[in-house]
């Protein structure tokens, strides 16, 4: 495996080709810009909505090419960002329903897989937060001690941790293409090779044609800054990952990682990996995490110095193990505002008909707006 190449997990079930570029303009009932899984969920539960709905989406490269193809494979509930910002807007009342919002995604993500075949090494195992420093003990605040740790993964220097139940381990490429291959299959048309430069009120202009609709989706998250007049909106975030050769079974013995729990650590600089369906240890972290410019990677490659502190990572949490011996690499994007604050695109919202402004309220006009106004599940963009 490359630096590069998309990513691992697409290197692992195979690159595909793109399919059904946009030949000239066209009309449709929605058109939604950006083919991951924000675009593609939005498709599905739009078209459960209204079956009747003529639904395009616009992907540049092919379906799951960004962040939704790359990430470290975590379908999380966690809350992203600060329960207390989310207080001052909504109260605790509304922070507990977004908690148990995000938690009913994860059983509905599973859910929606079994029932229409899609196979993406999907496992509910839970995830294990350690807490290496008595700083970071302090603010993980979790019901385990070092020895209760040890018993479910030997990570070294472990004084804490915490267990959270509602969290599944995922294959990223296999979810996105598994996603994409059933709103195919519902009718709803992928247009990849289609790069949008322009979104319009009503309309999505690209390189081979105009898509006219009374509703437009935006659906980019990082790539967001690439389109015309939209670069400094949201910010691309760059995360990186590191994966493994196959451990042996005397290896994973010696980590003491025998479930497919997922592993992350409260260090500010965190770390987030996960036990492969094939035996190895993907671990993320931050690299670079902005490039000047709102710039994207080309192609997932990341740079050899993230590349090594991610094996120093690695090495650190499992010193006496030889897991980090070879590895291979990738980064990918994702988003926030460019106020500063992370973007909380994991929150389930139910539409009514097809026409929303970005309030989420029934609209009368055409409308342009981010896909926050749609109901579509989240997988955890810690790539």
């Amino acid at each position: 495996m490359r630096n590069g190449g998309v990513s691992f997990w697409w290197q692992q079930v195979g690159l595909p080709s793109p399919t059904d570029r946009l030949a000239g303009d066209a009309t449709c009932d929605v058109a939604i810009v950006g083919g991951g899984l924000t675009g593609l969920w939005t498709a599905y539960y739009l078209h459960e909505a209204d079956p009747t709905l003529d639904i395009r989406v616009l992907e540049a490269e092919f379906a799951g090419f960004g962040a939704s193809g790359r990430n470290g494979g975590w379908l999380s509930s966690e809350l992203a960002g600060s329960a207390r910002t989310y207080a001052d807007v909504a109260g605790e009342d509304g922070v507990a329903r977004l908690r148990a919002a995000l938690r009913g995604t994860v059983d509905e993500v599973i859910g929606i897989a079994a029932r229409e075949g899609i196979d993406a090494d999907i496992v509910r195992s839970g995830v294990l937060t350690v807490a290496r420093s008595q700083a970071q003990a302090e603010r993980l605040d979790g019901e385990l001690d070092a020895r209760q740790v040890a018993e479910r993964i030997r990570v070294a220097g472990a004084v804490a941790g915490h267990f959270d139940p509602d969290c599944a381990r995922v294959q990223p490429a296999k979810l996105v293409a598994g996603v994409a291959g059933v709103v195919r299959g519902l009718g709803v048309r992928i247009h990849e090779d289609t790069r949008v430069v322009r979104i319009e009120p009503g309309a999505a202009v690209t390189e081979h044609g105009t898509v006219r609709a009374p509703v437009v989706l935006r659906c980019l998250e990082g790539f967001t800054a690439g389109l015309s007049g939209h670069r400094r909106d949201w910010l691309p975030m760059n995360s990186a990952i590191v994966v493994t050769e196959p451990l042996t079974a005397a290896q994973w013995d010696g980590i003491g990682w025998s479930g497919q729990e997922l592993l992350g650590d409260e260090a500010h600089a965190y770390c987030y990996a996960q036990r492969t369906a094939d035996g190895r240890i993907a671990l993320g972290g931050r690299g670079v995490p902005y490039r000047f410019g709102s710039r994207t990677d080309v192609d997932g490659r990341t740079q050899d110095w993230t590349v090594e502190s991610l094996r120093a990572t690695l090495t650190t949490l499992f010193p006496h193990s030889p897991a980090s011996a070879s590895t291979t690499r990738g980064a990918a994007c994702w988003a926030c505002r460019a106020t500063g604050a992370r973007a909380c695109p994991s929150t389930p919202r139910q539409v009514s008909g097809t026409r929303v402004d970005t309030s989420g309220r029934a609209s009368p006009r055409p409308t342009s707006q981010d896909a926050r106004s749609a109901t579509w599940h989240w997988v955890r963009a810690r790539t």
